[in-house]
């Protein structure tokens, strides 16, 4: 699997279309987890494409949400990113912003991975929130 980009230049990609901490944060998170699963799945000679198909899978999400993961291909394309890896990012979106369907276990842990870290970092910031208005 080829990226066609570095994890630097995928991050980048990422802060230039994304300046919210929280943004940023859930796509770090979705990097690492990315990671994991690559390794633990036996993808170990394609984890740098797990992990930058993580880190972009919003890149567009903050600067453009109405065509999230259709801005995504576009953005991605001038980038000289691979095909491979815009069908990895936009199939995130399969049935909710796009008919990209995930066809690759990747694709598949990718769509899987982004909403359980999602909820997972709302309600951390929920907690951060309570104690903050505690005070």
């Amino acid at each position: 699997m080829k990226a066609g980009v570095t994890r630097e230049e995928a991050i980048t990609l990422l802060k230039q279309y994304n300046k919210e901490s929280f943004h940023l944060s859930h796509a770090l998170t979705v990097e690492a987890v990315m990671r994991y699963f690559a390794t633990e799945l036996g993808y170990d000679k394609d984890i740098e494409f797990w992990g930058i198909a993580g880190l972009l899978h919003d890149v567009d999400y903050e600067s453009s949400p109405d065509e999230h993961c259709i801005k995504a291909a576009e953005l991605m394309s001038e980038y000289h990113c691979s095909d491979e890896l815009i069908h990895a990012v936009c199939s995130h979106g399969y049935q909710i912003c796009c008919n990209i369907e995930p066809v690759h276990q990747m694709e598949k842990v990718l769509y899987a991975t982004d909403e359980l870290t999602g909820l997972i970092g709302a309600q951390r910031l929920k907690c951060v929130l309570q104690k903050v208005v505690a005070i």
